[in-house]
Parts: C-alpha cells; sequence; structure tokens
C-alpha cells in the first residue's frame, strides 16, 4: 500500500514500534488505522467497515461502543479516578470485582490478585509459586511445566513459559526452571493408529517422564490453557485433561489455568475450567474480564496457596509483591459491570445457541483442497491450511499462505488472524447468527481466491 505523507498511517510509521510486527515491512506498508468501532464491527480512516473476527485479540467480548462500560468508567473516574491498594487500603470497586470473581470461580478460591494484562498476571503466577514453596519448606520445588506451543505472554517469565520460538529467539529466553512437555494437538502429533484417548495418554506420560526425570522434588507448577489460544486454538484430545491432572496430583504439582482466553462464556461455560472439569489451584484470568474496554488481570489462588504466602508474609515482614496500577478502580468498575452484562444477558446462554452456527458453518469447508483441520468450541475456532490434505503436510515457508488468506480476508471486510498456517475466529459474543453466516461468506471467499494464488504459485495442487 502506498502511505499518503501527513496521513496517520505516515505519522505512525515515523513514531510507533508496533508489537508482534515486522518493523521494516512496517515502514513501507504501514498500518490499517482503525477510528470506531460499533457492535461486531470496526471501521478505518477511511469509513470501510470490517467484522472484526478476532474481537480484536480474543477480548473484546462484548463488541464496541457498550455504553454501559462507558459510564461505568466515567462514573468512577469522577468519583475516584485511581487509588493503589498497597499497605492496608483499598479502594471500594477492587473489594466488589474480588468478591464477585471468587462467587463466580469454577472451583472454590480464597483470595484474588490483581494486575494489568495477561502477562503481568502470569508472571505474577510464577513468583507466587516460587514464593509459596519458600513459604512451606520446599526451596528446591521451583520447576514450571508449560508446554510447546503454548502461549501465556511476553513478559519474561510468561514469554519463558509460553511455548512459541518467535518469543523466545533472540531475547535470551527461557529463563532456567521453565520446562515444555508435548504439545497435544492430535491432528499434528498423533501417530498413525492412534485414538485421541491412546493420544492423550502419550502426553501424560510425556508429562509424567519429564517429572521423572527432572527428579519430583524440583517441579512446583504446570500451566495451561483450557484450549491452547494463540498456538493455534488446539482443542485437547479426548481425556487429555483428566490424564494430566492425574499425573499433577500424583507428584504434588500445581495446577495453573491460564483463562486468559477462555474465561467468561469463550467456550459456552463461564470458564474452560468448567467445559474441561479442571481442577486448578490457580486461575488467571484478564481480556474478556473487563471486554479489554480498560486494561485489568487477576490471579485466583486457592486457600492452601494463599495460607502459605500469608503466613510467609507474616514470617518476612510483607508480601513484596505488586504494581501500582493493580485492582485499579476504573478498570474494576468496568470489569464489575462487564460481569453484571454477562449475567443478566445470559451470555453463557446466547453462545451455546449460536456456537454451532460458527462451528458447523466452518465444517463446511472441511471438504477444501486447502483445509486440513477444523477444529474449535463455543465461539473460538481455526481452520487450518495444507499444502497436501492426505498427507497433512504444511505449507513451506509456514505462515505465507496465512498471512495471504488473512490479508484476503481484510481486503473483504473481516479481520481473522492467522496463526502461521492456521486462521483463527474467536468473535465478540455478542454476535448473530446472521452476522456468523456474513463473517463465513467473507471467509469463504478470501479462501477461494487463496486456493487460486497457490495455484498459480506452485505452492500445493488444489484440483
Amino acid at each position: 500500500m502506498s502511505v499518503r505523507p501527513n496521513s496517520a498511517a505516515a505519522r505512525d510509521i515515523a513514531s510507533h514500534l508496533h508489537p508482534y510486527t515486522n518493523a521494516r515491512k512496517h515502514e513501507s506498508e504501514g498500518p490499517l488505522v482503525l477510528t470506531e468501532g460499533k457492535g461486531i464491527y470496526v471501521y478505518d480512516d477511511a469509513g470501510v467497515e470490517y467484522i472484526e473476527g478476532l474481537a480484536g485479540l480474543w477480548s473484546t467480548s462484548l463488541g464496541f461502543g457498550e455504553e454501559r462500560l462507558v459510564e461505568a468508567a466515567a462514573a468512577q473516574m469522577r468519583k475516584l479516578p485511581y487509588y493503589h491498594s498497597f499497605a492496608h487500603k483499598v479502594p471500594s470497586p477492587t473489594i466488589d470485582l474480588a468478591e464477585k470473581l471468587l462467587q463466580i470461580a469454577p472451583v472454590k478460591m480464597s483470595k484474588v490478585f490483581f494486575a494489568n494484562s495477561g502477562s503481568e498476571a502470569t508472571d505474577t503466577a510464577v513468583k507466587l509459586v516460587w514464593y509459596y514453596n519458600n513459604a512451606i519448606g520446599r526451596p528446591d520445588k521451583k520447576k514450571i511445566i508449560s508446554r510447546v506451543k503454548a502461549y501465556h505472554g511476553v513478559t519474561i517469565a510468561a514469554a519463558s513459559l509460553t511455548g512459541l520460538p518467535a518469543n523466545h529467539r533472540d531475547f535470551d529466553l527461557p529463563i532456567k526452571n521453565i520446562l515444555h512437555t508435548s504439545c497435544p494437538h492430535y491432528y499434528r502429533f498423533g501417530q498413525p493408529g492412534e485414538s485421541e484417548e491412546d493420544f492423550a495418554t502419550r502426553m501424560a506420560a510425556d508429562l509424567e517422564q519429564m517429572i521423572q526425570d527432572e527428579g519430583p522434588d524440583t517441579v512446583a507448577a504446570f500451566i495451561g490453557e483450557p484450549i491452547m489460544g494463540a498456538g493455534g486454538v488446539i482443542v485437547p484430545p479426548k481425556t487429555y485433561w483428566k490424564k494430566i491432572q492425574a499425573v499433577l496430583k500424583k507428584y504434588d504439582v500445581l495446577l495453573i489455568a491460564d483463562e486468559v482466553i477462555c474465561g467468561f462464556a469463550r467456550t459456552g461455560n463461564m470458564f474452560g475450567c468448567q467445559t474441561y472439569d479442571i481442577k486448578p489451584d490457580m486461575i488467571v484470568v484478564a481480556k474478556a474480564l473487563s471486554s479489554s474496554y480498560l486494561p485489568i488481570s487477576a490471579v485466583l489462588l486457592s486457600d492452601p496457596v494463599y495460607q502459605g504466602i500469608a503466613d510467609n508474609s507474616a514470617k518476612i515482614g510483607a508480601f513484596g509483591h505488586g504494581f501500582t496500577y493493580s485492582g485499579h478502580p476504573v478498570p474494576a468498575a468496568v470489569a464489575l459491570e462487564t460481569l453484571k452484562i454477562y449475567e443478566e444477558r445470559n451470555i453463557v446462554g446466547h453462545v451455546r445457541t449460536v456456537a454451532p452456527r460458527l462451528q458447523d458453518g466452518l465444517r463446511r469447508f472441511a471438504d477444501h483442497p486447502l483445509v486440513g483441520e477444523i477444529r474449535g468450541t463455543g465461539l473460538i475456532a481455526a481452520v487450518e491450511l495444507v499444502a497436501d490434505r492426505n498427507a497433512r503436510t504444511p505449507f513451506d515457508p509456514p505462515g505465507r499462505v496465512g498471512g495471504y488468506i488473512a490479508q484476503r480476508a481484510q481486503a473483504h471486510g473481516l479481520i481473522v488472524r492467522n496463526l502461521m498456517d492456521s486462521v483463527a475466529f474467536c468473535p465478540p459474543l455478542i454476535i448473530t447468527e446472521e452476522q456468523i453466516d456474513a463473517m463465513l461468506s467473507r471467509f469463504g471467499t478470501a479462501l477461494e481466491e487463496t486456493a487460486a494464488w497457490v495455484g498459480e504459485e506452485g505452492l500445493a495442487s488444489v484440483a
């Protein structure tokens, strides 16, 4: 694209280092500048309308322009625009939000610690695991196991837990005491003749072998997303979470559930833990907690973990962790209003009603020559594109075809995100069946154009 001098795009190129972007490519191509949003739609600075098929970054659950959230923020700004929670002080909305999160948690939890992003909350969880094990006299039990293709954030500890090479390369990551066990993607890593259940058994065996090899007295926690998001919307194989939890219990390893994407109705339950019967010791939430209208995240702690932390804080004089904006009253007020809307509008029920339209609609593309796998549940899904359907051969280089189809979708008024060559869908939870149909129609057009381009480029046979 050509960038007009002095335009918003040109000013962005001159001033802004973008996350997850090729900086040199950005200098020549420039950004899509968004100026408005309404419902499931966003609008660029030329007035072009787009369906936001990924809810921003998996997160704008109530869509754009929800006036109740705007008013909640404005009212709290007028009343108490900021206060902290250090040293026995707290703004009142922070108390209300903590109580509400404990009330709706998928398993009984004891306390809530607030942060500002999923990454910060994950880093907090890591520190709490280490602090807790020091507190209860297990100073060697510090290793935390994540998974290949997991995504847990980009701060130093969170990025270390993330199991994607781009998040490690040239950042000198991962840090020590972080391990990665096998990725539970049955389509990609299942062996010939292996059932889903057998694959899940093998994944649990891989985890157990890692714990044994490292030494059970050194392994403190396992962290996992109920559905792996940025790693490709990887849905756990049948019996996976049951078998993983049995291993963790056997070796006294804490379970941290990363609900940053799955939490708050995305999977058709309030939490992904409920969808997959996960019983964690800690839960990390963010994104849809405030429909992403303002930054806020939280870590929910079980009572045994809290008691160990509390005893240690008494022993050494303080719990020396926290952020200036932990439990900021304005995001807390917005989050409270968001949770009220989920309940009043029965968003869980709405997701259950419209989700089949998305899941069944995507599966109509299952026989397309470029489509290898379609996976998802609730209002989250992915379509994986492959060079050879029968052999499940990925494209080389990875991500080129996925990037092309995302561009074609955008040209037809649909914003989606390619995760290498998987196209992710995670629309606002308020989307209707008719809007899902429109989203899938635009995707279908982009898919056909991509198939033609792949044929022209000789990347695969699409006959």
